[in-house]
């Protein structure tokens, strides 16, 4: 799809000055110095040569064929060369050149142009606004940063160009390769999405990195890093999470859920590695360019030290790292290896004098385990410590067994040397050992989203015809929400259990009504101006007889006209009290870039005070669901605690799914919450005594 960025046979760059300190000179130089093969097009009207090259007064004036692109004139000239780059027949470009949308107005203008020229001409274009992309595989420098990687198997896309230039040059130091670089610049054209389809399909990529600001097509992207992953680690460093930003909304649901909430679900939906400092992003991205997956869970470690030992196994438990458990004939092997005072468990110490044979003897034994699918070694500079044996014998048995190995030597310049061996064995090192136990659980949790298998979300039997009249009627009435009435009957149309209830347009009504529903009710005032109820007093509970239902319906009006004396007031609302339950919010929330994000979470004070609320986009299968609840920390209340029965689980799961079928059918469903949704023990199902949806486009 984007072959030509990354294995052109020719590349063109428009805009080389004789100035060496400009970036086009860079440029022209990078592609020169970094090694690429094929024919290099400088192109300048005002020079005749450069470096011996003959130089090219335009694109279409150059005899042979052209790849790529990369495009280095000022910004009001770019849409020009585009142009000529369309009549040449060239269909990549590069468009490094500042200017544009990051300007101004004025520079947006020229960016649509220049968007608008590249696609008559079926041109796919990279940047502008943007450092360039690097193909080590191909020796293809076409940027103008400084640092050519070495050739290896991550391929690393960023939103910051500064960014960019300080990894290269800090992989460079680490030994770590790349397979591709790119700069996304201003992404007029290509972005994230079109580089992971593109890098899925690469046989360089093992794995794919990312620095990302913001995601424009966030389901493109969510369906293109799904895809990618059942082949190919996804790693991301998302910055720019705050919630300063997030829309103003009126729902619980919307008021929780902000960037950081929807990237973290989106990431989570597609399977992808969240990291949170560049550090983390190469520590995991690195595991997995050098290590195969491990097999399943069970973590060894491996150590001549204690106190390290000790930071690992906490490590492992803050990260969900199971440690394994060794089979009787692995420690009696053991003792015959090592000496009388080590620790033969795990972490199996092989004390401070250890030297390489020890390691070396232990590990042999170690890797035979089955339970051992992965081993992280921890070594510490002592008097004996051979670093650089112990790091050969490491990597070799590494090779040999196939059992993913990481490694800690802890130091500076007395493990040098075998930091250095683990590297070209194709180890990865990390100095401290959270750091090393943080990438396991990231190659773990990778290894499950692979064992899982693929599911889609059940099918729901609805009335849509009347949720579509009851969304329009609203639209018409100039309302932005749904009236309690309605959103009662959407959610019966949708198979969600709500309490028996309606409208009272006077008391006469009211006293009829609740003597059909049966006492106790509950009263709210039914009014399309007064949103919040329970903030002014609407709303009446536990309301026992005749006598309360009059003394309820007359305060209740009395307090609605007190809070606004204009509002329009329709009447009353009575509902059936549901009784003996736990209480859960479902909520969601119509995320700009992502879609519906649903929120699950214990309802009334727990989700004001606690926000104890997890999130998933939809749509949301059963599975997912189920996941939501164990996911909180209040789930040991609807589990059972203290002699409680359970909740009824089941019910909670298909109110779950059932919401998410409604909000993906209805795009102008903007946020809705169920709060409380009363969950009754197991068996006898739940209800959703409080629904407000609220409605947009």
């Amino acid at each position: 799809m984007l072959e030509e960025f990354f294995s052109p046979r020719s590349v063109a760059v428009v805009g080389v000055s004789r100035d060496e300190g400009k970036v086009g000179h860079i440029v022209f130089d990078n592609l020169r110095a970094g090694g690429f093969t094929g024919e290099v097009y400088p192109v300048n009207p005002g020079a005749d040569d450069i470096h011996g090259f003959r130089c090219y007064p335009s694109v279409t004036a150059i005899d042979g064929d052209v790849d790529l692109a990369v495009i280095v004139v000022p910004a009001r000239l770019a849409d020009g060369v585009v142009r000529e780059c369309g009549e040449k027949g060239i269909r990549s470009v590069v468009v490094i050149t500042a200017g544009f949308k990051e300007t101004g107005p004025a520079g947006a203008v020229l960016e649509r142009a220049l968007v608008e020229t590249a696609r008559s001409y079926g041109i796919r274009l990279l940047g502008p606004n943007c450092l360039g992309l690097i193909s080590a595989h191909s020796a293809l420098n076409a940027s103008f940063a400084v640092t050519m990687p070495r050739a290896g198997s991550i391929s690393f896309m960023s939103q910051s160009g500064a960014l960019g230039t300080a990894v290269l040059d800090w992989t460079a130091g680490e030994g770590i390769g790349l397979a591709n670089f790119v700069s996304l610049g201003n992404k007029a054209d290509i972005s994230e999405v079109d580089l992971v389809k593109a890098w899925a399909d690469d046989p360089n990529t093992k794995v794919v990195a990312a620095y990302l600001e913001a995601v424009g097509d966030g389901r493109g992207f969510v369906d293109a890093v799904s895809a990618l992953v059942r082949h190919k680690p996804f790693v991301a460093l998302k910055s720019g999470v705050s919630d300063a930003g997030a829309r103003a909304v009126s729902s619980h649901t919307g008021s929780l859920a902000g960037s950081e909430r929807a990237y973290d679900a989106a990431f989570l939906k597609a399977g992808a590695i969240r990291a949170h400092t560049v550090e983390e992003l190469f520590d995991v991205a690195m595991a997995f360019s050098r290590q195969p997956l491990p097999a399943g869970p069970g973590l060894i470690i491996l150590t001549n030290a204690g106190g390290p030992a000790i930071l690992a196994t906490d490590a492992c438990e803050r990260n969900g790292v199971s440690l394994a458990s060794l089979e009787n004939d692995t420690i009696s092997r053991l003792q015959e290896v090592l000496p009388e005072a080590a620790a033969l468990y795990n972490p199996v110490d092989v004390l401070g004098d250890a030297p390489a044979s020890r390691y070396e003897n232990a590990l042999r034994i170690l890797v035979d385990d089955p339970n051992v699918r992965a081993v992280l070694v921890i070594l510490t500079p002592q008097a004996t410590t051979e670093a650089k044996l112990t790091a050969d014998a490491i990597a070799q048995i590494a090779r040999e067994s196939g059992v993913t190995t990481l490694a800690c030597f802890m130091g500076d310049t007395a493990v040098a040397q075998g930091v250095r061996a683990l590297r070209e064995g194709g180890i990865p090192h990390y100095p401290f050992p959270e750091r090393a136990v943080a990438t396991i659980a990231a190659m773990q949790k990778h290894r499950r989203t692979l064992e899982a298998p693929p599911s889609a979300p059940a099918p729901v039997e609805a009335d849509r015809a009347l949720v579509a009249e009851a969304i329009a009627h609203a639209k018409h009435a100039g309302r932005t929400f749904i009236t309690e009435q309605s959103a009662s009957r959407i959610a019966e149309a949708y198979g969600i259990p709500v309490p028996r209830g309606g409208l009272a347009r006077d008391f006469a009504e009211a006293r009829k009504m609740a003597s059909e529903i049966g006492y106790p009710v509950v009263m709210k005032i039914a009014s399309p101006d007064i949103l919040h109820k329970s903030d002014i007093g609407g709303i009446q509970v536990g309301i026992e007889d005749e006598p309360a239902l009059l003394v309820a319906y007359e305060e209740i009006l009395a307090r609605a006209r007190s809070y606004m004396a204009d509002a329009r007031i329709w009447g009353v609302t009575l509902q059936q009290q549901v009784v003996d339950g736990r209480e859960v919010i479902i909520g969601v929330n119509r995320d700009p870039q992502f879609g519906p994000l649903l929120m699950f979470g214990l309802g009334g004070i727990y989700v004001e005070v606690l926000k104890d609320v997890t999130f998933r986009l939809c749509p949301v299968t059963a599975e997912e669901a189920h996941r939501m609840l164990t996911e909180i920390r209040g789930f040991g209340l609807l589990r059972g605690a203290r002699g409680q029965r359970p909740a009824d689980l089941e019910s909670v799961v298909d109110v779950i799914t059932r919401i998410s079928a409604l909000v993906m059918d209805f795009d102008d469903i903007t946020e809705l919450d169920i709060n409380p949704l009363i969950v009754h023990d197991r068996g006898d199902g739940s209800v959703a005594a409080d629904i407000r949806i609220g409605i947009g486009g």
